[in-house]
């Protein structure tokens, strides 16, 4: 079968070569195109299934369409839903999205970064590990547009798209003290990420803001590249250690499944022998009887306005403008666990 061309787009539409490129580039209303030729072109295109030259179109026009995505991990509920949602509005935008994950490996963060660069997509939303700054940096250098989401780096000025993470965990504690609960343990991981620090932050300073004894064996730190099993092995061994404590809160929902599993795996009935909080929600949560109390993330919202500040980045020709960070809010969904 014959490929279709440009010229015959042009003859059944009756429109000039030139318009219809301005068309598929994104520019009739810049070109002051109707609407009505605009929709006609656009029409025909998927009628004959026209698929321009993406290499041709990339040299004229100095894009790619493509955005680069970096997530931590596609196996988590929250990531998974965030790059759902990013391509299904980078589509709107008339962007194809390159999804790639770190698994918190701060090695594979960097050449995923040099491989998206070779590929020339046009901007990165990027959830960052500690060591990939360099290759950040290197990315900003040249002019490259840059957007945090979820977490961040210290002295980056890139826009960040995240929630208020002492706020949401000041909320989740503020519910367990007001239901009486005082022996409170913390469940987080052992890392300098800024979204990370600000969950221990608000745990620590709420117990004290309460008149609650701060108990640094009540905080378990799990190592930042943990192995599920040795992970798990961690929280059964400290649960055992800590029978006083009537309530836990996970810092992640990832955390939050492995303790799960920790709890059930120890004969412990939730909120029977032991209460339950999570920051962010995940499926099992909502399945689990009786429900696991969680801090729920807007993963969508997150996504939608990160992809829409990127793009809005992309509009302008001064990609080292600094937009300013948005915070989001959260939302404490109380179930049965507390």
């Amino acid at each position: 079968m014959k490929k279709v061309s440009l010229k015959d787009i042009a003859k059944l539409t009756g429109a000039s070569p030139s318009t219809i490129s301005f068309v598929i580039n994104g520019k009739a209303k810049e070109m002051r195109i109707s609407e009505e030729m605009k929709n006609k072109i656009l029409t025909v295109i998927q009628e004959v299934g026209y698929q321009p030259n993406q290499v041709a179109v990339s040299l004229r026009t100095g894009r790619s369409k493509m955005l680069g995505v970096i997530i931590e991990t596609i196996t988590s509920d929250f990531f998974s839903s965030l790059a759902k949602t990013i391509e299904n509005e980078a589509q709107k935008h008339g962007y194809k999205v390159v999804l790639s994950s770190t698994n918190n490996n701060s090695e594979k963060g960097s050449e995923i970064i040099n491989m998206l660069a070779q590929r020339q997509v046009d901007g990165y939303l990027i959830s960052p590990a500690l060591g990939m700054e360099s290759a950040i940096k290197e990315l900003i250098a040249h002019k490259k547009p840059v957007v945090f989401v979820d977490s961040n780096l210290p002295d980056f000025s890139v826009p960040y798209i995240a929630v208020d993470n002492y706020a949401g965990v000041q909320m989740g504690m503020d519910h367990l003290i007001a239901k009486g609960y005082k022996s409170i343990g913390f469940v987080t991981i052992d890392i300098e990420l800024e979204h990370m620090k600000q969950r221990s932050n608000a745990y620590i300073n709420s117990l004290k803001e309460n008149g609650l004894e701060v108990k640094e064996e009540y905080i378990l730190q799990l190592p930042y590249n943990y192995e599920k099993e040795s992970a798990l092995s961690l929280i059964n061994n400290w649960l055992l250690k800590h029978p006083e404590l009537d309530t836990i809160f996970f810092a992640t929902n990832y955390l939050g499944i492995i303790g799960l599993e920790s709890i059930l795996n120890l004969g412990l009935r939730i909120p029977a022998d032991i209460k339950m909080i999570c920051f962010d929600d995940h499926d099992v949560f909502r399945l689990y009887p009786p429900g696991i109390t969680c801090i729920q993330q807007p993963v969508e919202e997150i996504a939608r306005t990160a992809t829409k500040v990127l793009t809005d980045m992309l509009d302008k020709s001064d990609y080292s403008i600094t937009l300013s960070n948005q915070s989001l809010p959260l939302k404490l969904i109380v179930r049965g666990s507390t």
